[in-house]
């Protein structure tokens, strides 16, 4: 799929005004963001939901029944009573570095799995077959192809958001002039319809690009109101919390955290790598909750405030790739200390349920 003209830089929306009303001025989201203050307490762990997984990446629920994706091995795992077990290995991935089997998203009885195949990362849907205890895959369908790949800045997190449409985070692959141009792939949230059209009201006829300007984005949600947000890696300066515009231009590499340029759209929130390198994101009640993994902590940051921040889980599980609300109302953090940058614990990885309380 090839995009289309360049994509517009639009109007703020009523979501971004929304989004940025709790905060006074840019100087002040700047100290908010780089002073974060942790809790008192770490929240209650309720237990462990799954140990000894290889460099788990992404959880998915079909129908209360919890699909996990291990990165190296390429397999698709249900996780039930008797532990895990293996539904499926996705054909045609290729692991190396950061790229491998990544994100999950499950609809309408269907499993889509982004992953990075020889010289591209992919999207794929197949059918879940089976009951639970018993789950099978179906034959492949290619959503979309061609989205560059590189053994770091695959993006690589799908979701379907509440207008029913696919979202992929797709990194710039190492070509960071390629989140600048509008008839890239990389360097950009797509938005797709499931099976893989684009839709009539994209930015840009024809194009699957949603907005541009993005380095390496790992996670994206949905609030109540339907606000999208998105978390990204930035260089060595400012991993960003951003509010999602369609056609908004997000800056990299231009621009990397807050940077008062009216062509392109500031973070929300902004830390230092060191303390965040931001993957999975869950809205959760009134909260958006963001898993870092070198910071090796949960930031919460509430949907009314989104200057602020408190952290918790700081250095208690090490590096930490998603978090998911679960079915029975729980929250799911997942582990990622055998991703070959992290330090195994025993039972590592694993996937751990907390109480935020």
């Amino acid at each position: 799929m090839t995009p289309g003209a360049r994509t517009p830089r639009l109007a703020l929306g009523p979501a971004r005004r929304r989004a940025l009303a709790g905060v006074a001025t840019a100087s002040a989201l700047l100290l908010a963001a780089c002073s974060a203050a942790p809790r008192p307490a770490s929240p209650a762990a309720a237990g462990s939901v799954a140990e000894g997984l290889d460099a788990p990446w992404s959880v998915a629920f079909h129908e209360g029944v919890a699909l996990v994706s291990e990165r190296d091995s390429a397999r698709v795992l249900e996780l039930g009573d008797e532990g895990p077990r293996e539904v499926g290995t996705i054909e045609g991935v290729v692991p190396g570095g950061e790229g491998g089997l990544l994100g999950l998203a499950v609809h309408e009885g269907e499993l889509f799995t982004f992953f990075t195949a020889e010289g591209e990362n992919r999207v794929e849907r197949r059918e879940i077959r089976g009951d639970a205890g018993a789950l099978a895959l179906g034959p492949a369908t290619t959503v979309i192809d061609g989205i560059p790949a590189a053994r770091t800045h695959n993006g690589g997190r799908i979701a379907f958001g509440p207008d029913g449409m696919l979202y992929v985070t797709a990194g710039d692959a190492g070509d960071r002039d390629s989140a600048q141009d509008p008839d890239a792939l990389s360097g950009k949230i797509l938005r797709l319809t499931p099976e893989g059209d684009v839709p009539d009201d994209n930015p840009v006829d024809g194009s699957p690009v949603w907005s541009l300007g993005h380095r390496n984005p790992q996670g994206i949600a949905w609030d109540a109101d339907g606000t999208m947000y998105a978390s990204e890696f930035g260089q060595d300066t400012w991993d960003e919390l951003n509010v999602i515009e369609p056609g908004g231009n997000y800056g990299w590499p231009e621009a990397e955290g807050i940077a008062g340029n009216d062509d392109f759209i500031d973070p929300v929130q902004q830390w230092e790598p060191d303390a965040a390198s931001p993957s999975g994101i869950a809205v959760i009640g009134a909260d958006l909750v963001v898993a870092n993994l070198r910071g090796e902590r949960l930031r919460v940051v509430p949907l009314d405030d989104l200057g602020t921040s408190t952290e918790l889980l700081q250095g208690e599980l090490g590096r930490l790739r998603d978090v998911v609300a679960a079915p029975d109302g729980g929250v799911w953090v997942v582990t990622n200390n055998t991703d070959g940058r992290g330090s195994p614990r025993d039972g590592d990885d694993r996937i751990v349920r907390i109480d935020l309380g």
